[in-house]
Parts: C-alpha cells; structure tokens; sequence
C-alpha cells in the first residue's frame, strides 16, 4: 500500500503528463498501483479487516439482554454473561449495540399555524434575587410564547403554586391581547400531569375557551420553542444584569422582551412583532367576564388579628374581630374584607415566614384592649331594686283573694 505523500505524488505527475510507466519506474512501484491512484477518488487509508475480539463471543448474549432491557447498565449486562476482561472494552461494545437495540421515536416537522397554539414554560434565571427579609432565592419566570410568530410574554412569579401560575398566565394572556386556542404545557405539578388537573385549572381553561395540552414524557420537540427561548434569555438577557427585588427584574426583563420582540428570527426570517397580528387574528377573544383567580380564603377573624397567605402573616383591622373575613390577593396585593368593605390592604411579600403589620391597626388594637379593660361605670340602682311587694300579688293572682280576705273580716 503506498502512501499519502506517494499517492498525491503519483495524481500530480499524471496530471503533468508524464506517462504511468515512467512513474511507475521512478517511485518503484507496480504500474497497477499508479493505475488504482490515478483512478482513485480518495487518499489511500488502512482498514483492518474485521476479525473476532474477545467480545465476539458474548455479543449474541448481551444483544439478547439489550432487546429484553435496553436501557440496562454495561456493568449489569457484564455481570450477566460473565465476563471477566476490561470493563472499559466491555462497555464500549455495549455502547456501539445499544442504539441498535432501543425502539426508535421519530420526531415530526411541526408546523404552527396562526392562532393555533402557544408554549407555556417556566424558567429559572440563575441567579437568586433579593427579597424583603435580605435574603435571597431562585425565583421562576413564567414564559408564553406564541408558538406560530414567536412573540414571547414573560414575568416572574412568586411561587410555582397553581395561584400563582394561572395569574401570571392571564396576565401575560392580556399582554398578547388575544387567547391561543391551545396552551401547551409540559408536566407542571401547578398545572397538571397526565389526566390530572390541577384544582382551578380546567374552570380557568373553561372560561378562556381554549384548550389545555399536556405534553406527555420525552416529548420536547413539542415545546421547543419555547425552551430555546428560555436559553437565548440566559445567553442574551441575564449576562452583566444585576436586579435588586423581584419587581427590578420584572421591569428589566419587559423592557428587553420589547426589543427582543423586534428582532428577526432566523427560523421564521420574520421579526415576531410583525407576525403578530397575523397571529392574534386567528386567536380567540379574551372572556367578556372579569376572572376570579388568585389566593382565596374565608376565615373568621381571630383576636390575634392576623391571616395567613401562603407562609406569611399580614394584618387585619382588629375591629372586625370574631367576624368572617374574604382574603384574596394577586401577585401584587393582598386585600382582605368583611361585608364587602376592605378592613386590610398590603402589598405581597415574596419572601417567607414573614409577619406584615400595618401600623394603623396596632394603634386600633391598642385603643380596643384599653376600652375593654376599663371597668364599666354602674348607675345608682338602689331605687330600682325596691319593688312593692303588691307587685308579687298581682303577679301570682293573689291580690284578689287578699282584697276578699279584707271584706269579710
């Protein structure tokens, strides 16, 4: 076999002219060989012929146990047909059978239409923000993307709690302006796994009209777009970024999403802001009927005149003690009433376990606890605890039989 700097040698002087016999005189060689070169379409190379390994007597075996389990360990597989050499040679044999071995899946080209669907995600920016309390926490992002212009809504969210996750979803809903005939979702315990919904979830999908998709296992070509979103905002978004509460973020990140918006994907060779009334053209209306959604509760209020939202205390007018109270609250706020009237407002703290007091309320609590320990001013009764005794008569009927008693005597 000739070699790499002989064979270029050999095309080179036939090109030149020179004849194959005179080549094959002055390198040594068979004029056959000048004559396989020059006809050759690629440089010569070594192929060892294959021949039994070591492990050509156990592949039948491990072939048998790959198609039972093709998933099961190289070490397992070792094990069970007993061999005894490197592990490492072992292991890369089963590696080259295995794929041979599983079923394969293949994956469709999707194609979105307009209206037709938008991928519902949650991402996690990798980098904890400072909350009310001073410390400091991974917080999710709630990610729509309208899947046919790719027009992309985000905002984080306190909590990943079905709450939570169905108000950010509506307002980030009435950011687009219209509602997607289906939300996709991969398996979100706040939304739901398989059959199962999670409370609140199929009322919310009723009243917008549109359709709750549950992408089942190793399905994520399904939600693609939306998940190469989530890396181009740790690539494009997050580096150099500092953020100083929940609501930093939530402004820095709107701000970028507009212009993000505005550039040209190269899948699409469209900006989604351009396609975007051609998407929401073909959604549905958004619900004529405001949505009752959020943290609901209905408690009767204790002398300790707080109540509790998810982990933290926030309080309430005290004047309202003893009586049933309506807490609701968003993202934003936390609103609490007592026969329609607001008796507590505050804002929603993010972090946990923490004790949310409004001054005012102290001060009524402090005026109600001196009311109730003074002691109670008693008028002179002493005239109204004497009563005339012909009173008792009249009362039992015995002031007729005295009245006789007296005229017979």
């Amino acid at each position: 076999m000739i070699t790499l700097e002989d064979w270029a040698l050999i095309r080179r002087l036939a090109a030149d002219g020179v004849p194959k016999a005179r080549i094959a005189d002055g390198l040594g060689i068979s004029r056959t060989t000048v004559i396989k070169a020059v006809n050759s379409d690629s440089p010569p190379r070594y192929e060892r012929s294959p021949g039994p390994t070591s492990f050509t007597e156990f592949e039948p075996h491990v072939r048998a146990l790959l198609t039972e389990v093709p998933d099961m360990p190289a070490t397992v597989l070792a094990e069970r047909v007993g061999w005894t050499g490197s592990i490492r040679w072992f292991s890369e044999n089963v590696r080259r059978l295995r794929p041979e071995q599983r079923p394969v899946d293949p994956a469709d080209r999707i194609v979105w239409t307009a209206g037709d669907a938008a991928q519902c995600d949650l991402w996690f920016p990798p980098r904890k923000i400072p909350l009310e309390d001073g410390s400091a926490k991974l917080l999710p992002v709630l990610v729509i993307t309208a899947a046919h212009s790719r027009f992309t809504t985000g905002r984080m969210i306190p909590t990943r709690k079905t709450e939570d996750l169905l108000l950010g979803s509506w307002e980030l809903i009435q950011q687009l302006g219209r509602v997607p005939r289906r939300l996709i979702w991969d398996n979100e315990p706040g939304i739901g796994r398989g059959q199962r919904r999670a409370e609140g979830v199929t009322s919310f999908m009723g009243t917008l009209a549109t359709k709750l998709v549950l992408l089942p296992p190793r399905d994520p070509e399904s939600k693609g777009v939306v998940e190469r979103r989530n890396g181009w905002f740790e690539t494009s978004f997050m580096p150099g970024r500092t953020f100083t509460s929940p609501g930093d973020f939530n402004a820095q990140f709107a701000e970028w999403l507009a212009r993000a918006n505005a550039r040209v994907v190269r899948t699409i060779k469209a900006a989604p802001i351009d396609l975007l009334d051609a998407d929401r053209a073909a959604m549905l209306p958004l619900p004529p009927i405001p949505l009752h959604l959020g943290w609901r509760n209905k408690i009767r209020l204790g002398r300790d005149y707080y109540v509790r939202l998810d982990t933290n205390d926030y309080s309430v007018d005290p004047a309202v003690i003893g009586r049933m109270v309506d807490v609701a609250a968003d993202l934003d706020r936390v609103r609490v009433r007592a026969e329609g009237r607001i008796v507590a407002e505050h804002e929603r703290v993010w972090a946990r376990g923490m004790t949310i007091t409004d001054p005012a309320h102290v001060e009524a609590a402090a005026w109600l606890r001196k009311q109730f320990q003074q002691p109670r001013a008693v008028g002179d009764a002493g005239d109204e605890l004497l009563r005339d005794l012909s009173d008792y008569d009249r009362a039992f009927g015995l002031a007729d039989r005295l009245d006789d008693q007296d005229g017979v005597s």
